[in-house]
């Protein structure tokens, strides 16, 4: 159900999202506004994911819609496929090892090195930095 307000003065009618209240041209097809049509899609992807067995094709077939669609959210680490690291996507692999992983970009082990280097980096950063020196 759009929530549609009539604006007496100008005569025209103002259409807003009814999941988010955002305005919406009145032009536009939808009732729901794109990133409420996102959502709801990822929540129902979601949802299909925990309850079957389910490769990225599987999904993108269901569902209509793009494999990389299906293959940006994993990268995102927003969906991630159950089970063993066998059950990973052909092709994604760890950017920096080259590991075959089955979400995100980088394997847990890189991915730790990583956060590491980016503390240590900031610890050197912080030696470098000035300092008052005071007479005692």
């Amino acid at each position: 159900m759009t929530i549609i307000h009539k604006n007496d003065q100008l005569d025209t009618e103002t259409k807003y999202c009814p999941q988010c209240g955002t305005q919406l041209n009145e032009m536009y097809p939808h009732e729901l506004c794109p990133n409420c049509m996102e959502q709801n899609l990822f929540t129902e992807v979601k949802e299909y994911i925990r309850e079957n067995e389910v490769r990225e094709q599987d999904v993108a077939e269901h569902f209509n819609i793009p494999v990389r669609k299906v293959r940006s959210w994993i990268k995102e680490g927003r969906i991630q496929y159950k089970g063993d690291d066998k059950d990973t996507i052909s092709g994604l692999h760890c950017r920096f090892c080259g590991k075959p992983i089955s979400f995100g970009v980088a394997c847990s082990e890189c991915h730790s090195l990583q956060n590491l280097q980016v503390v240590a980096a900031a610890q050197k950063k912080g030696e470098e930095a000035m300092r008052f020196i005071t007479n005692k």
